[in-house]
């Protein structure tokens, strides 16, 4: 326990949060239970399992990526405070 109790005083510090010494106690001990889960699943035989990214298939749920019709660049500049030869002129910042 005094192993998590270091791991967790080290990842307060660099998630720069504070603990009350109650609440390092509770959060050793479930790191405990966290690094022995963690020993557990390195005695499966994963061999015949192919790697994954996600545990359950992704699903894009957005629209198809495909060509439509846009602004005519007049429409795109109406706005622009100071358009110039079909372009948006901005300040220069970069120096």
């Amino acid at each position: 326990m005094a192993g998590a109790h270091m791991d967790v005083t080290d990842v307060a510090h660099l998630a720069r949060i504070r603990l009350t010494p109650a609440e390092e106690q509770t959060l050793g001990r479930q790191l405990d239970q966290i690094l022995d889960y963690m020993e557990q699943l390195k005695g499966l035989d994963v061999s015949g399992v192919e790697p994954t990214a996600h545990p359950f298939p992704l699903v894009n749920v957005m629209r198809p990526d495909e060509a439509r019709p846009s602004l005519s660049q007049d429409e795109a500049l109406r706005n622009a405070p100071a358009p110039a030869n079909g372009l948006f002129m901005v300040p220069k910042i970069v120096e």
